[in-house]
Formats: C-alpha cells, structure tokens, sequence
C-alpha cells in the first residue's frame, strides 16, 4: 500500500492532507476509505482511478481528467456546511459514480458524455453548460448518459441535452427542467411532482409508471409521441384543466 497519491497507487484508510493534487498524474490510482478534505484538483488527472466508500468534502476539481473514473458509495457533501463538490472544465466521459451522496454538486461548463450516475443522491445539485453529446461528424452529435434512481430533488437542470438518454426510476421533484431536451429518453416510473418542464422537450419520451401530476402538456415545447397508460389520462388532463368525469 502507498501512503500518497501516485498512478496506480493503493491508498487505504488514508487522509490525505498537504499532497499538491494541481496537474498531478493519478491514472488508475486506487483510493479506498480515504478522507480527502479541501482539496483543490486543478488539472489532476484520475483517468481510470477508483474511490470506494472514501470522503471527498469542500474540494473543487478544474480542468481535471475523470474519464472512465469509478465513485462507489463516496461522500461529497460536508455534513455541517452543505456544501458539495464543484466541479468546472472537466472531461468525465464514461465516469459512474454509484450510491454516492453528491447533494448540492455544481457541474459545469464539463463533458459528461457516457456519464453514469446510479442510485446517487444530488439534491439541489445544478448542471450548468455541461455537454452530454459526442460529434459523430460536422452535423451530427449523439448524447448517452445514465442517471437511474437518482434523486434529483431541487436539481437544475435547466436546458440539459438528454434525448435518449436513461432516466428510469429517478426522482424530479421540484426540479428545473425548463428546457430541457429529453425527446425519446426513458423517464419510466420517474417522479416529475411539482418539477418546472415549461419548454421542455418530451417528444417520444417514455413516462409510463411515472409520476405525472401536474405536468402541463400544453407548457411543452413537443410532446409528439409519448408514451403513458390509460391510468396517467386523469393526471395529464387535470393539468390541462380538463374537467374528466365518467359517463
């Protein structure tokens, strides 16, 4: 075991104070059970690295290299200030984090294409400029990202670029989703209570089992081709002030 930060080191049970993590090469390094606390990751590269069960806390990653790095069961956000983790500038293609507590995360102005987020806290957590595409060529790009059972309570979204992209199980509670392009995405059995879609677009997107209510079809911005169930109608009508009754 490395009692500091290397690529390809194993860290275990370490707290890891006065390490210079600026434009450090940390490819493939292994952390597990580690305290990391006000850390400033301008330029590390964590390209293929691995946090388990560690405590990432008041620390901001800028221009850092996360792709294809793994989060398990990792803390971001300090219990006495709330303030969760910033990250800005960076590359987390085909980063996943799982069962993570990421609550109040800022992600921006980032690449977050094959993103995936499972079972993960990020109450009021808010993406802003974030690229979950890839260009495929000069007049086509296509977006892949995973966010399945996350909570996504207070979250900004606003104007997020998912089309496709798999949302099943997710809750949107008070969410802003104004904007948002979600055309074709898997929103089954998601919670969208209470959550701001004026402008959104739902166009081919699957809701079946998801929580409905209050959602203003006549606010979006395409709705062609959406899939719900028989039992969503009343929900989906009452919302449009449609007075439904049974003959």
């Amino acid at each position: 075991m490395s009692t500091q930060p290397a690529a390809g080191a194993i860290l275990q049970g370490e707290t890891i104070a006065n390490f210079e993590w600026a434009d450090a090469d940390l490819t493939e390094a292994v952390f597990v059970d580690c305290l990391i606390d006000g850390a400033q990751m301008s330029g590390v590269v964590l390209e293929g690295a691995r946090f388990q069960r560690c405590r990432i806390v008041r620390s901001r990653m800028a221009r850092a290299d996360l792709r294809e790095t793994v989060f398990e069961d990792c803390v971001f956000t300090g219990a006495a200030d709330h303030i969760g983790l910033a990250v800005a500038f960076s590359r987390l293609d085909l980063a996943r984090f799982v069962r993570c507590d990421l609550s109040f995360a800022t992600f921006d102005a980032s690449e977050l294409h094959g993103v995936t987020l499972e079972d993960c806290n990020l109450r009021g957590a808010r993406f802003r400029r974030v690229d979950f595409t890839r260009s495929l060529g000069r007049r086509r790009s296509v977006a892949a990202a995973t966010f399945r059972r996350c909570n996504f309570h207070l979250a900004d979204l606003t104007e997020a670029s998912l089309p496709g992209c798999d949302l099943a199980g997710s809750r949107f509670r008070e969410a802003d989703l104004s904007g948002a392009d979600l055309e074709n995405a898997d929103l089954r059995d998601c919670d969208l209570f209470g959550a701001l879609t004026a402008e959104a677009k739902l166009a081919g997107a699957d809701l079946r089992g998801a929580e409905v209510s209050g959602l203003d079809l006549l606010a979006l911005a395409s709705r062609s081709g959406m899939k719900v169930t028989l039992d969503q109608q009343y929900a989906l009508l009452t919302a449009m002030e449609i007075d439904v009754t049974v003959d």
